[in-house]
């Protein structure tokens, strides 16, 4: 039987502590589902609506032709399917909760997305990144060794600044921590450990002694843990230097590292480990990648080609 004697405000709190503790979700994805869902339950309330029992999939629908075709901000394709996969997971936990007696939100569809390859950049173009980063200053030290651990390992920004001394691990390998707080071991090549080892030997300590004690890989400089803010603004002006003429970020040096590996004939369930991906067909997407890159030499180089 149903419980109607909690609010949508009430059951958002429940469902919010379900996937944190229950699900493992990474911290950033439930500040996720908390926009989202708090923008659906706003528009639940201007049309009176407070209590899980009271929701129809006509208020489901209403909400989706909003995102749709709303004027003062237009959302993206890509946005708009987020909001609706969070909304369809919130009624999904309330029916399973036995909050509401039906799921009103299962015959409502995200909008399909076009399929969007990632961005790599060549090997060269990496190299000249990576180049532009060198120097003897204790921030270009720190910069060379954060670059090097992106392109060496694939990590994301958020795992290679949530990186403490102790996880780089004795005999050329790193501890890094995905999504949900699940842990891998990726192995770093003699570029990147050179560049820690450097960082740590001739850089850190310049660094930790202007803060508190902190275990923090990557430090800024006034001694505290860098931020994401402050990894992106650290590629953003090495990029510059670079001249390349692209934009790039930090999630380029985990295509490119992945695109790269595969492009050298790395298995693709390898390179699925390496990455973090709970599922291989996300690691396949890469494949699409180096294919178009083939294709693209073959155009180029073959006289028969065109």
């Amino acid at each position: 039987m149903p419980t109607p004697d909690l609010t949508l405000d009430e059951s958002l709190e429940r469902y919010l502590r379900h996937v944190s503790i229950e699900r493992g979700l990474a911290v950033n994805t439930v500040a996720a589902y908390r926009r989202d869902l708090t923008a659906y339950l706003d528009f639940l309330l201007v049309r009176g609506i407070t209590s899980p029992l009271a929701v129809g999939s006509g208020d489901v629908s209403a909400f989706s032709r909003e995102l749709r075709t709303r004027s003062d901000a237009q959302l993206a394709a890509s946005s708009t399917a987020r909001m609706l996969s969070s909304v369809r997971g919130f009624h999904r936990y309330l029916l399973d909760e036995e909050q509401v007696p039906t799921d009103v939100a299962v015959a409502t569809k995200p909008p399909k997305l076009a399929s969007r390859l990632p961005k790599a950049i060549s090997i060269e173009q990496m190299a000249s990144v990576l180049d532009a980063a060198r120097g003897d200053t204790p921030q270009a030290l720190r910069d060379t060794a954060l670059l090097e651990l992106l392109y060496a390992t694939g990590a994301r920004i958020s795992e290679a600044v949530d990186l403490n001394v102790d996880d780089v691990i004795e005999g050329d390998v790193i501890r890094l921590f995905g999504k949900g707080g699940k842990q891998r071991i990726v192995p770093l090549g003699s570029f990147a450990r050179e560049a820690i080892d450097a960082y740590l030997v001739r850089a850190r300590p310049v660094f930790s002694v202007r803060g508190t004690s902190t275990p923090a890989l990557f430090l800024g400089s006034r001694g505290q843990r860098v931020s994401r803010q402050n990894a992106w603004l650290i590629l953003r002006a090495v990029a510059e230097r670079a001249n390349l003429g692209i934009d790039i970020s930090p999630h380029t040096f985990r295509h490119s590292f992945a695109t790269h590996l595969l492009a050298g004939g790395a298995d693709v369930r390898v390179v699925q480990e390496l990455l973090g991906h709970s599922s291989v067909a996300t690691t396949q997407i890469y494949t699409l990648v180096t294919a178009d890159t083939l294709r693209d030499m073959y155009t180029t180089a073959h006289p028969r080609a065109r």
